[in-house]
């Protein structure tokens, strides 16, 4: 059965998900995020591809983003595909596919609902469990609303353009008190998931994916470390 055409609305923000096949890992070093960020910022330069937000996890990725023509998106995704792809399996000597299908992608109408999805994406790593605060974590644009530094990738919205000094202290305190009702949600959670393996105690997803970890150690080793249990 032959693929449906997606939906195409010229500057209309989209959320984009992609994940990992079977969820396994898709980034098992430092230098696989740095290359993908790398991939990203080349192709959606190329493709007119405008980036909100992102956040790098370690089997999925999240995009905020406008496309500026019809093939944007697709160019952007397949481009990244590609490269970042022939890459890993090189670099882990893995072969076949990484990703899980095609990318999803779904409109984003309502500009309140724009800081609620950003929001979401910048929380991803404290609601994991692998950081305290959004701003711990660098695979992210949170430093970029945050605290205003500028990593030649992310284009600024208008809902978040004005009033730049206030706005990122506003922002500051939106992220830290999600980020606190996150912990104390998901603690108990995360306390029930993590097994030991070795000296790591690591998650029941990263035990079964080992096989993609460079030197048989976990994904990220100091955010692990911290979870060692005694």
């Amino acid at each position: 059965m032959a693929r449906l055409p997606r939906f195409f609305a010229e500057g209309e923000v989209q959320h984009i998900i992609q994940r990992g096949t079977n969820r396994e890992l898709t980034f098992a070093s430092e230098q696989d995020l740095a290359f993908y960020l790398n991939c990203l910022r080349r192709a959606s330069q190329e493709h007119a591809l405008l980036i909100h937000a992102y956040v790098l996890m370690s089997n999925h990725v999240h995009l905020l983003s406008t496309p500026q023509h019809e093939q944007s998106l697709p160019k952007t995704m397949q481009s990244i595909g590609r490269r970042y792809v022939q890459y890993f399996n090189y670099t882990h000597r893995r072969t076949g596919t990484l990703w899980e299908g095609r990318y999803r992608a779904t409109l984003v109408h309502a500009e309140d609902y724009l800081l609620t999805c950003m929001r979401y994406i910048e929380l991803n790593p404290v609601r994991a469990g692998m950081v305290q605060h959004p701003a711990d974590y660098p695979w992210s644009n949170y430093r970029v609303n945050a605290q205003g530094q500028n990593d030649g990738l992310i284009t600024l919205m208008s809902c978040t353009g004005g009033l730049p000094a206030r706005y990122r202290s506003a922002y500051r305190r939106i992220g830290s008190c999600f980020g606190r009702r996150l912990r104390r949600r998901t603690s108990k959670l995360f306390e029930n998931r993590r097994i030991r393996v070795g000296r790591w105690a690591t998650t029941d997803f990263e035990r079964r994916s080992s096989a993609c970890r460079v030197g048989a150690q976990p994904l990220f080793p100091e955010a692990v470390r911290k979870w060692s249990l005694t």
